[in-house]
């Protein structure tokens, strides 16, 4: 007996093409579906019909047609709320009513011993300690940059002087009209040039301004001291025999240590005689004050980290560090003077300062040697990086397009549709080889980010052996990528590689981004850009991965479904790079956003329509502004770099900072990454319009790996150019993307010509079903007929 009301099921497979009732076999009882079990179902919706994607879309039939919509949106839900969290600043706990800060331009930690430098070894057991980044407006921080910095608190430059070796010693023209202060002369000047001709908007003396009296002692704390029109309130060219009174007049004294150059011996009886005016000072320093310690400078075009100590009320052990930063040990020669300010419990001056206040950390080993010394040493090893990145890329770059050049002529021989005359296929082993290295090009910045796990910049040959262990882990990985079982399917090795990139990068934030610090494939904290979270490199290689995988995934679902898992994936990265948490980038976080919403419109095929391009725009721009809005509603102090970077919109101060992005981009351009990005971007072109390239009918037959590169290319042009990393990020994402979508095409290439071969037919060099003899003439004459056929010689012939 037939059911009153039967399911849709049953109505599709009762009737006919004309819609007329045809009968129905009975399936056995084993065979038959519950249909209350939910799992199957959700399977069915998912996954994808037999309708090709090269098919005109149907009209969909009757279901839960809201459902994918509805999902994008509590994505996009998700995305804010997990932006909008951010961790607490600190701020020490106490203030004090002095603060001396005692400078040495070159201080490093590997000059501190518990023997030789008493004083620094005690300050530093006692108090709290970190690397200082002394990044000044200069491409060289000399000792004259650095304390003018200082009491800029903001990125100075003292003059424009090319430095091709040593720094020049700090001698400023220093008058003393009334033997109680001194008078600089030149600092007008010196106020003028980085107001009209540097980005950054300093204003040395800043910091003097912000007190009511300053005490220096050394010609480079009267820079430091120095009020904005050149005034020093009071100033000794060296410390009294008894300094008790000098260090008690002002709540502020700056102390010159002197500089710290040269080598061995010379440079060990600097640091003593250093050393020795600090334990003055401390000996001499009133009650409740504090006592930070810094070198302020590099002394040559040598960059490296210097030290940082602050020992006090509220400075009692502990890491330092501040929101500039965002990782414990790690402070700017900025924060300096936004620091002084709170530890005196006074405000800071608006949107005069660029740094932020540091605070303590817990978590420092008691001795100092376990902390900053050792396997510890991060000036060691962020040196060894910085001289070994640019050749790591330069030679990837070089190496990408060495293997560029040996597909092409596989992918001339690979397309076997020109005929009975065309190129023999060419050797399976070939095509192999090619594949494997393609593979290994893509895992090349991945595997150097693990090789920083290990301490190869403590060796003798720190380049060589940060070398070998990359190709090992390139030779590991490729063999893992080839080994698996389901390699041989067409889309397998680009979403397996393209896994393996967003998980490194997603591990290693977790992790907090030690990879990525001083290594090769990350940020170096001797430029004084980022210290924590997602770098340029790592945001590239994590966007390629996210979205390569986001675009495998989606052509396994049926097309109603696919923005849902473009969006539910790309959600996820949104969160993870703009997490303060995580990648702490939240200019990334609106690229990867803008990425994803364009790869979600085009995921089910056709062109990028406008009301396509309306609908990613829009919920694109709701992601971005439910952001900006949460925001702009913490403090100033607070906000991350979109919300500092609308309040200055607001406030019609935002002309530094775009001048900052526009000069940070000009240098960026110069960068081996960009030679990447150029070399990939060459590479797609000769896929995309030339006769053998194949990437057209990749884009054909499936259409969520097209919309996946064009997420990829969008998120990682804005965030380079937002970012001031020009090509960076494009040149990372590059060195992923574009060998994985070389090897596709390859593999769509190889089957372009497959058919069914008729009866008598042979595989001659033009392709699979095609004779090698020549076409009959009678077949060439007009036929009424217009549909394909094939001769008795097995040659297929269109009809006309």
């Amino acid at each position: 007996m037939e059911p009153a009301h039967p399911g849709p099921e049953a109505s599709e497979a009762g009737a006919g093409r004309d819609g007329a009732a045809r009968p129905r076999a009975k399936a056995p009882a084993v065979a038959r579906r519950r249909p209350g079990r939910w799992p199957g179902r959700a399977w069915r919706s998912l996954r994808r019909g037999p309708r090709p994607d090269s098919a005109p879309p149907s009209r969909v039939r009757g279901g839960r047609t809201w459902l994918p919509y509805v999902l994008i949106v509590l994505a996009a839900g998700a995305s804010i709320a997990g932006l909008a969290v951010r961790p607490a600043t600190g701020a020490p706990q106490d203030t004090a009513d002095y603060v001396i800060v005692a400078g040495a331009a070159g201080l490093r930690w590997e000059d501190l011993d518990p023997q030789r430098t008493p004083a620094l070894w005690r300050q530093a057991t006692l108090g709290s300690i970190g690397w200082l980044s002394v990044r000044s407006a200069h491409h060289t921080t000399c000792p004259a940059d650095g304390w003018l910095t200082l009491g800029a608190g903001n990125h100075a430059i003292w003059n424009d002087q090319r430095i091709d070796d040593q720094c020049p010693a700090v001698a400023p023209a220093l008058e003393q009209p009334d033997g109680i202060g001194a008078n600089l002369p030149q600092l007008g000047g010196v106020v003028r040039e980085n107001q009209d001709n540097q980005p950054y908007g300093a204003v040395p003396g800043a910091l003097a301004e912000s007190l009511r009296c300053t005490v220096a002692v050394g010609p480079g704390a009267a820079v430091a001291a120095a009020r904005p029109f050149g005034r020093v309130d009071r100033y000794a060219e060296s410390l009294p025999p008894d300094p008790r009174n000098l260090l008690s007049l002002c709540v502020l004294s700056v102390v010159d240590l002197g500089t710290i150059t040269g080598t061995g011996a010379e440079r060990e009886s600097l640091v003593a005689q250093a050393d020795a005016t600090l334990a003055r000072v401390v000996a001499a320093r009133p009650e409740r004050s504090v006592v930070m310690v810094a070198g302020v400078s590099d002394t040559d075009t040598t960059s490296r980290l210097h030290v940082a100590i602050a020992e006090g009320p509220g400075w009692r052990g502990g890491w330092l560090s501040s929101a500039g930063t965002g990782r414990d040990g790690y402070v700017q020669l900025v924060d300096l003077a936004p620091t002084v300010l709170t530890s005196l419990g006074r405000p800071e001056p608006a949107r005069l300062f660029s740094g932020h206040s540091a605070f303590s950390a817990p978590g420092r080993p008691r001795d100092p040697a376990d902390a900053v010394l050792g396997v510890h040493n991060a000036d060691r090893r962020a040196g060894a990086q910085l001289g070994i990145a640019g050749t790591f890329f330069t030679a990837l770059a070089a190496v990408q397009l060495a293997v560029f050049l040996l597909v092409v002529p596989l992918m001339i021989r690979a397309r076997r549709h020109a005929g009975p005359t065309g190129p023999a296929a060419a050797p399976k082993w070939r095509g192999l080889a090619v594949e494997v290295l393609l593979i290994a090009a893509a895992l090349a910045i991945p595997a150097a980010l693990l090789a920083d796990a290990s301490p190869w910049w403590r060796t003798d040959h720190p380049g060589p052996v940060f070398a070998l262990l990359t190709l090992a882990l390139v030779a590991a990985g490729t063999a893992a990528v080839r080994l698996v079982p389901r390699y041989a399917r067409t889309l397998w090795p680009m979403g397996l590689v393209s896994a393996v990139s967003a998980a490194v990068i997603g591990f290693d934030l977790l992790t907090g981004a030690q990879l990525q610090l001083n290594g090769v494939a990350g940020y170096s904290a001797l430029e004084g850009a980022r210290y924590s979270g997602v770098g340029s490199v790592g945001l590239g290689i994590f966007v390629a991965g996210i979205l390569g995988v986001a675009g495998c995934l989606a052509q396994a679902v049926r097309r109603p479904w696919r923005p849902v898992v473009v969006v539910l994936i790309g959600g996820f990265g949104v969160v993870v790079v703009g997490s303060p948490y995580l990648g702490a980038d939240p200019v990334g976080a609106i690229a990867v956003t803008a990425g994803v919403c364009v790869a979600a419109a085009i995921s089910t095929g056709g062109w990028l329509t406008f009301p396509r391009f309306a609908w990613a725009a829009v919920a694109g721009l709701a992601v971005t502004i439910g952001f900006a809005v949460l925001d702009l509603r913490r403090p100033e102090h607070e906000q991350g770099s979109l919300g500092r970077a609308l309040t200055a919109l607001g406030d019609g101060t935002a002309g530094p900072a775009i001048q900052r992005a526009a000069t940070s981009n000009a240098h960026a351009l110069d960068s081996p990454l960009t030679l990447l990005a150029v070399v990939g971007v060459l590479m797609l072109a000769f896929c995309r319009f030339s006769p053998w390239g194949g990437l057209n009918r990749v884009f054909g037959l499936h259409p969520a790996l097209r919309a996946a590169l064009a997420g990829i290319a969008v998120a990682t042009l804005i965030a380079g150019v937002l970012g001031g990393a020009a090509f960076a990020v494009t040149g990372a994402a590059a060195a992923v993307a574009v060998p994985l979508a070389v090897l596709t095409t390859l593999r769509v290439l190889e089957h372009a010509a497959d058919r069914t071969r008729p009866e008598g037919g042979t595989d001659g060099p033009g392709g699979p079903g095609l004779s090698m003899r020549p076409i009959p003439v009678r077949t060439r004459r007009r036929t009424p007929a217009r549909a394909d056929k094939s001769d008795s010689e097995g040659v297929t012939v269109r009809g006309a």
